[in-house]
């Protein structure tokens, strides 16, 4: 797909087939997040790939307002180690890094035709007790991987209204030129 392509066809998906991600295709998103940016090239990042559908279930309790994600085939967890990256100007740059790489996974699997949903909404002891997630390492986020459903369930075509605006503001609104 070309790129251009690829940002704008991007999505949230909410809904998911059962059919199983390619290990081709996994293996492909994985190693495009491997290739992201990072503080002083130090790739504070983890990645898990949960398929087990017991703990997908267990992951999506982790969230009142993400039940739905007991019904997605795959969840890419993703961590970073705020040691093994920067502070500047009180910004944590491992919350950058692991969102760029992230970034990377959901234009990847987009590429390939896959639906992601970036997820943020979700109790972090929790995620981190049930996948033994060291206690250096924070979850910066999650997002399901797999094949779009063919029909929306009443779950999606809800957050589809709420949340999925296709509207974007101006280039002249979000853009200065040499000042504010």
């Amino acid at each position: 797909m070309e790129f251009e392509n690829v940002i704008k066809s991007r999505q949230s998906v909410r809904d998911y087939s059962s059919k199983k991600v390619e290990n081709e295709k996994i293996n492909f998103i994985i190693e495009c997040a491997r290739f992201a940016p990072s503080w002083t090239n130090k790739q504070c990042w983890q990645f898990i790939l949960v398929e087990e559908k017991k703990i997908i279930e267990e992951l999506a309790k982790t969230s009142i307002i993400n039940r739905w994600l007991k019904n997605v085939p795959m969840i890419i967890v993703a961590c970073g180690n705020p040691k093994e990256s920067g502070n500047r100007n009180d910004i944590d740059y491992y919350i950058v890094d692991v969102a760029i790489a992230l970034e990377h996974i959901i234009l990847a699997a987009t590429d390939k035709g896959l639906g992601t949903c970036w997820i943020g909404g979700f109790d972090e002891k929790k995620v981190k007790e049930i996948l033994n997630i060291p206690e250096n390492f924070r979850v910066i986020a999650m997002t399901p991987l797999g094949y779009p459903a063919e029909k929306k369930s009443l779950i999606g075509k809800m957050a589809k209204v709420v949340t999925q605006s296709k509207k974007r503001k101006s280039f002249e609104k979000i853009t200065h030129i040499n000042k504010w």
